[in-house]
């Protein structure tokens, strides 16, 4: 599964277009950049992406906003680092 993974980020290298990389740093910049992030993706890892968006909150135990708390996990991850790591959480 890592090969598939590193050969999707080869294969988006080859197309001349860089991932793009999530910013945390408002609810707007990531509102918009994990939607720009999520099309990167083939349709088969989109919904594993959406997953691991949405269960950040079981990372660490706090009274946290889980939108702030998924707003700092991410931020500076590609698409791409956002499936790798909810694969290795076990999230499909």
């Amino acid at each position: 599964m890592k090969y598939l993974v590193v050969a999707l980020g080869l294969a988006l290298a080859a197309c001349g277009k860089a991932p793009t990389v999530i910013d945390g740093s408002s609810p707007e910049a990531f509102a918009e950049t994990t939607e720009k992030a999520r099309r990167d993706l083939p349709i088969k890892d989109r919904l594993t992406f959406d997953a691991a968006l949405r269960t950040v909150g079981g990372r660490r135990y706090a009274d946290n906003d889980p939108d702030a708390m998924a707003r700092q996990t991410f931020n500076g991850m590609t698409a791409i680092d956002v499936v790798e790591d909810a694969h290795a959480r076990g999230i499909e």
